[in-house]
């Protein structure tokens, strides 16, 4: 019974200590002085992943690693940066999948563009053999 309640215990005790303790970040949640340096962050948060959710933005998600490169995008864009450039940086560091819009050249991306497309031929091709009326062997 001691074996069991001291595994429980451990198991109860790994996402307490999964938990940061660093702060959180000092542009994760406070906007920027400039409107349009804030608009130009906001427009960039939109449309960059958050590597932790996934299917949210770095805008939309409450992740702490969202609230970092949120943090991250507002200091370089105060800092002068175009949000392209911001965009650069965050692509090199993690890659086009940070990206909601990846490049179609890179060879990395080029079949998440084109698998659609061949689905959709492959559909046709098989729907057509399916629907064909049968021919009269008279």
């Amino acid at each position: 019974m001691r074996r069991f309640l001291a595994l429980l215990s451990m198991c109860l005790a790994v996402p307490i200590a999964a938990q940061t303790g660093l702060p959180p970040a000092p542009y994760a949640d406070r906007q920027l002085d400039d409107p349009r340096q804030e608009a130009a962050a906001r427009d960039l948060m939109e449309e960059l992943r958050c590597l932790k959710c996934q299917s949210q933005s770095i805008a939309d998600s409450n992740a702490p690693m969202a609230g970092d490169m949120r943090s991250q995008v507002r200091e370089k864009i105060a800092a002068g940066e175009t949000p392209e450039e911001v965009r650069s940086w965050l692509v090199e560091r993690y890659g086009n999948w940070v990206s909601y819009n990846p490049p179609i050249a890179s060879a990395v991306t080029w079949p998440l563009w084109i698998a659609p497309i061949i689905l959709l031929l492959a559909a046709f091709w098989l729907a057509r053999g399916r629907f064909r009326k049968p021919k009269d062997d008279e």
